[in-house]
């Protein structure tokens, strides 16, 4: 059970960090514009960047979408609770600083049983990543106090089960467009509603997702694709590989285990910081591109790595 303190600060206006089976978010009332705006001033959070309304029940959805299409029907009903965010047409009460001014909002319900039961006592919340902006999103209560301290107050559910965050499919458009990729798949997702999916990484002026514009997840570290494995002798780096004879502890191998590896990834940027590497280089992930978390992992890597 929760502590009442919790629910007390985001029903009086206040934000907290909270678990979510993807990653810690940063709760804040979905209806109260003043909370919602704290939530942008305690990450350094740009304005045109969307929140996600997160939910506690399907009934939920429709306080905020005009309409709910069969085709998100279907998706709630196979992915939900879960990570899985769907962009749809919002109603006009939904506040301006969610959707960043667009007619569009983002919805999901996540199936982490702290999340449920917190959503369900404070009602619907916005909960972007509760992180700096641009750092590593934080799998760990540690993360969280790590960018914040004491001023955030924490829900402590552990390490987060997926460690990424979920994947964001536009249902606004025509054909039906990934956004964000996560741990559910396009081609889950395609043979769920049986039709083609789109996915677009590309950075845009006025995004309806988290992540479509900004740097994100950089440590400080300098992060680079790994181009020649046969050098793995600089103790100032942190090296994330797929496979390697040497035992070092500085050489971490994942051995295609793509989803430990999501697991993992934020949680390594973070400690590389706190253990003083100068960069981390990753192998690049060329043989698992049929792996349903190849897109996911390809696409928070390549945000990380130095342009």
């Amino acid at each position: 059970m929760i502590p009442e303190k919790y629910i007390e600060i985001i029903k009086s206006g206040g934000v907290v960090a909270f678990p979510t089976e993807t990653v810690y978010g940063l709760g804040a009332d979905a209806w109260n514009p003043t909370a919602i705006q704290k939530v942008f001033e305690t990450k350094g959070r740009p304005s045109d960047n969307p929140l996600i309304v997160h939910i506690s029940d399907l009934q939920q959805v429709s306080d905020f979408v005009e309409e709910i299409p069969e085709l998100a029907q279907l998706l709630m009903n196979t992915f939900w609770p879960g990570p899985l965010t769907l962009v749809l047409k919002k109603k006009p009460a939904v506040l301006d600083a969610i959707s960043a001014g667009l007619n569009s909002v983002a919805i999901r319900m996540p199936s982490h049983p702290l999340a449920i039961e917190f959503i369900s006592r404070t009602g619907p919340l916005v909960a972007p990543s509760a992180n700096t902006s641009g750092k590593p999103s934080p799998t760990k209560a540690k993360h969280v106090f790590s960018d914040f301290g004491d001023s955030v107050p924490i829900i402590d559910g552990g390490s987060t089960e997926v460690g990424l965050e979920s994947t964001v499919l536009d249902l606004t458009s025509s054909i039906p467009t990934i956004l964000r990729p996560g741990f559910i798949s396009k081609e889950e997702i395609e043979q769920v509603i049986k039709q083609p999916v789109n996915i677009t990484t590309k950075a845009i002026a006025s995004p309806k997702s988290p992540g479509q514009k900004y740097s994100h997840y950089k440590p400080k570290a300098a992060v680079y694709w790994l181009d020649d494995k046969s050098e793995l002798t600089n103790q100032n780096t942190l090296y994330l590989l797929q496979d390697a004879e040497l035992k070092q502890s500085n050489i971490i191998t994942y051995k295609g285990d793509l989803a430990l590896m999501a697991k993992e990834i934020y949680d390594r940027f973070r400690q590389a910081d706190v253990d003083g590497f100068h960069q981390i280089l990753i192998e690049p992930l060329h043989k698992y591109t049929t792996h349903p978390l190849h897109s996911a992992l390809q696409n928070r890597i390549d945000k990380a790595v130095e342009k």
